[in-house]
């Protein structure tokens, strides 16, 4: 169907940024994992993945506040980086699990719509680098064009290699009523290296950058003609969900009943008069260790390295530690990543494959690809420094002005040993006040909450016994973050 464009006032208004944050950035294993995947993390600047998107979009005049769309696991490290760029989010839409990014702008068309029925959203995902933010702006205004007319905007990117490990556009004629676009003839899977070398030199095909601009409207039109049960799901997990500003958490049944698929596969590949803005901004989707060390600056013989690293006799490597001391010596093409709990080692050829590697983990059992050892909680954080049998100590940082939840466990008890700071300590409906070097103790069974008064963080040592351990083993009475 031809495009219709959707009112007057398009192009007078802001554009929406729609940040995807839903991603789980395994192939960036041990560095990201479930709790703290790669848009959470700072891996290319001081400031974290998430946050360089939402950056790009930071001018008030000609964008809205970001409309964030994440996992409900994520969504406190959400406002709180948020928080640290000083950016107010419009919303940030909890999803209770993924459903890939066709459902999660359709969510975000749908709330949009609500109050401004022309709205334009740009959706991008948020664990990409882009270097030329600049010609990032230029690529939006010269999409908004198309967009005020109805049009979906795909931007492709100019490709630098005839890359095995994207997705192609293939763009068509110029659009002489609009600057600088093509027509979208399209979209193409992973190529193989000869076919991929083909469409490089031909000058055809460009890269598929996941970014799209278009009226939120027509891609819901779009969306209920290709994939009806997409939009009815998302209706429904909005009207059933709950929140407070500017949390939207949708409703998990209805959620859980929308097919998992790509804006890609659901509405672009199938889009009549698409159109496609090339773009040369320095895109990266950072989408393995061996794209990283393509990015990062780099020594003399061609080490791209982080933390506490000493290299002899290395070269064209990427080094990296969070923690403990790397030594390396005579390597040549590796990832050597090292964190506090795990260390991955892999020929820079095979980097792509770091993904085999935590689905063998998950198969076995094993945690080290769900969490750190630094667990982040909306109150604070907390990291088990020792465990064994019938035994955990924690160290806990509690955030000033917050608390954990009124709680009890079934099956272990607690010793809490203020290292600093002030804790108030509320234990089976008596309160008490610690100070440093003073401690308590929590009984199985015994409801307990802990909250800092004070104005430093408070610093305390857990120490666990019981004959189960396990996170799961807590039931809440009362919570301030709503879990």
């Amino acid at each position: 169907m031809p495009p219709t464009a959707h009112g007057s006032n398009t192009t007078q208004s802001r554009i929406h940024p729609v940040v995807l944050c839903g991603g789980s950035g395994t192939r960036l294993w041990p560095l990201s994992r479930a709790w703290y995947p790669k848009q959470l993390l700072a891996l290319t600047s001081e400031r974290t993945l998430f946050q360089d998107t939402v950056l790009r979009t930071a001018d008030a005049a000609r964008f809205a506040p970001p409309l964030v769309v994440g996992n409900h696991e994520h969504r406190f490290i959400l406002a709180e980086q948020l928080h640290q760029l000083g950016v107010a989010p419009g919303t940030l839409v909890v999803e209770p699990m993924g459903r890939n990014t066709a459902p999660a702008a359709a969510v975000a068309a749908l709330l949009l719509t609500r109050h401004e029925p022309d709205a334009l959203m740009l959706v991008m995902p948020a664990d990409h680098v882009i270097a030329d933010a600049r010609a990032f702006g230029d690529g939006v205004e010269c999409a908004r064009a198309a967009a005020a007319c109805g049009r979906l905007v795909a931007f492709g990117i100019t490709p630098t290699e005839p890359h095995t490990g994207y997705g192609y556009i293939r763009k068509g004629t110029p659009m002489s009523e609009l600057p600088a676009c093509f027509a979208l003839e399209r979209f193409v899977e992973k190529p193989d290296a000869a076919t991929a070398q083909a469409w490089v030199d031909s000058g055809a095909y460009l890269w598929n950058s996941g970014i799209f601009l278009c009226p939120a409207a027509r891609y819901l039109e779009e969306l209920e003609r290709r994939q009806p049960e997409i939009v009815t799901a998302c209706r429904r997990a909005i009207a059933e969900g709950s929140g407070d500003p500017p949390f939207v958490r949708l409703g998990a049944e209805a959620f859980a009943t929308s097919p998992s698929i790509s804006i890609d596969y659901a509405v672009m590949e199938h889009l009549e008069g698409g159109v496609m803005v090339p773009v040369d901004i320095g895109w990266n989707d950072v989408g393995s260790w061996s794209a990283l060390w393509q990015i990062s600056g780099k020594d003399p013989a061609g080490n791209a390295m982080h933390g506490d690293v000493i290299a002899v006799d290395v070269a064209d490597s990427l080094l990296r530690t969070e923690g403990p001391a790397v030594a390396a010596l005579g390597l040549r093409d590796v990832v050597l990543v090292a964190t506090k709990d795990a260390v991955l080692a892999a020929s820079r050829e095979r980097a792509e494959e770091v993904r085999e590697l935590v689905e063998h983990l998950a198969q076995n059992g094993r945690a080290e690809h769900v969490a750190h050892t630094v667990v982040h909680r909306p109150w604070g954080c907390y990291e088990t420094t020792d465990q064994g049998p019938r035994f955990r100590v924690k160290r806990l940082v509690v955030n000033p002005g917050q608390k954990l939840s009124l709680q009890m466990h079934h099956h272990r008890a607690e010793h809490w040993v203020v290292v600093q700071g002030t804790a108030k300590v509320e234990r089976k409906g008596e309160t008490l006040l610690l100070g440093e070097n003073e401690s308590t103790y929590i009984p199985v069974g015994t409801s307990h909450r802990l909250e800092n008064p004070g104005r430093i963080p408070l610093h305390l040592v857990e120490v666990q016994t019981g004959t189960y351990l396990g996170e799961d083993d807590i039931v809440r009475f009362e919570d301030a973050y709503g879990r």
